[in-house]
């Protein structure tokens, strides 16, 4: 689900997609993607293709926070947690550094189509 998610992100133009793997560091999820949006317009967007396309899949999220104000949206999806940032935003919470010791998911290790 993740390679998939990284691959909706990629067509609606999300900028620095990361996914880290964090299952051996956390039992909240497996996989950590990390993306940012070029406006709050474009975050919301990019969050509701994810939420539209896994849906048609019978695919829900468990829980979406941050949508209103667009500029930190995370959707919960169990095993993946799907966190869409404003540059800023994404900038002044660094999660990748905070979570420093996860294993990052290589994109282009992958065909996505």
């Amino acid at each position: 689900m993740a390679l998939e998610i990284a691959n909706i992100l990629i067509d609606k133009k999300a900028i620095d997609i990361k996914i880290l793997y964090v299952a051996e560091l956390t039992i909240v999820a497996d996989y950590f993607i990390i993306a940012s949006g070029t406006s709050t317009a474009h975050v919301k967007a990019l969050c509701d293709e994810i939420e539209e396309k896994l849906a048609l899949k019978g695919i829900n999220a468990n829980h979406i926070e941050g949508y209103k104000s667009g500029r930190w949206i995370l959707m919960d999806y169990g095993d993946v947690i799907v966190h869409i940032f404003m540059k800023e935003e994404r900038e002044f919470y660094s999660l990748e550094r905070l979570w420093g010791d996860a294993k990052e998911v290589l994109l282009d290790n992958f065909v996505l189509d």
